[in-house]
């Protein structure tokens, strides 16, 4: 395990704060940008600045990761080369709803892109093993609850590609004609499927009050979001209702990232389970 460096918080200021924890920038350094997870998390941090590393220096266009640090009250996280004058493509679309489209087709672009990447599964996570991992770690599921998305995740075709796992718009930023991938703690290969389930929770699942928190728009634009995301990402010569029924499942089955995140279960999100547990 990195042994991670003790920093001085008093050399940082505030910027953000995400689902998992904080940003800060450098006061005297605007190179450099802190993600300081919230009090208790020790794991996710490394496992996100190793993961972040391994993409950057596969050419996946993620800001550089630096190094593991603590701080005296003993917060994990991470230091990365700041993109100054970064915006995310959900604070984008909340800005400026009436861009929805072109938002949506360029977020498309990126992830078209970051699947087209083949990765060696010797020096990657498998998708399909973090999500057995997390199954049977959460509570909130019954054992033939349990057996059915095993069954359902196993029956999924096996591919290599890259996949970003946690692939949302706020998990994309862009400045001028530069865009990059961040948050990238449960990157990974697999079938691009898996990814393609958390842009169309986030687009049709989630509740008003957390769309407007965290996505600065509501349910209506990121659902317009999802509309013009899905013929630019699988082709405009289908179908949505094909591509929705295919890949609401996946959806569903980020319920089980969601709830280790929130250690809380989500019925929200158990909707587009039924396919499955029925």
């Amino acid at each position: 395990m990195n042994d991670p460096v003790l920093i001085d918080m008093n050399d940082y200021v505030a910027a953000g704060e995400g689902a998992n924890g904080e940003s800060y920038n450098h006061r005297s350094n605007p190179s450099v940008m802190l993600k300081l997870y919230f009090p208790g998390k020790v794991t996710q941090p490394l496992q996100e600045m190793q993961m972040a590393r391994k993409a950057y220096e596969i050419g996946i266009p993620t800001p550089e990761p630096g190094d593991y640090v603590v701080t005296p009250d003993g917060r994990y996280g991470i230091r990365f080369r700041r993109i100054e004058g970064k915006v995310s493509y959900a604070r984008a679309v909340g800005d400026d709803p009436s861009q929805v489209v072109r938002y949506a087709e360029e977020f498309a672009e990126m992830c078209r892109s970051l699947h087209s990447v083949i990765l060696d599964r010797s020096q990657f996570n498998d998708v399909k093993e973090n999500y057995f991992r997390l199954l049977e770690e959460n509570p909130f599921f019954t054992s033939p609850e349990k057996e059915r998305l095993e069954r359902f995740i196993s029956d999924v075709p096996d591919t290599d590609n890259a996949l970003h796992g946690d692939l949302q718009f706020g998990n994309a930023i862009f400045v001028g004609d530069k865009r990059y991938f961040i948050d990238l703690g449960d990157f990974c290969c697999g079938n691009p499927l898996f990814d393609l389930g958390m842009v169309y929770l986030t687009g049709n699942l989630n509740l008003e009050s957390f769309t407007r928190e965290a996505f600065h728009m509501d349910n209506a634009t990121a659902r317009r979001f999802w509309e013009a995301f899905a013929p630019a990402y699988f082709g405009s010569d289908r179908p949505l209702s094909s591509i929705e029924e295919e890949v609401r499942p996946f959806a569903g089955l980020k319920t089980i990232i969601i709830e280790r995140d929130t250690r809380r279960p989500m019925p929200e999100f158990r909707a587009a389970l039924e396919s499955i547990l029925r």
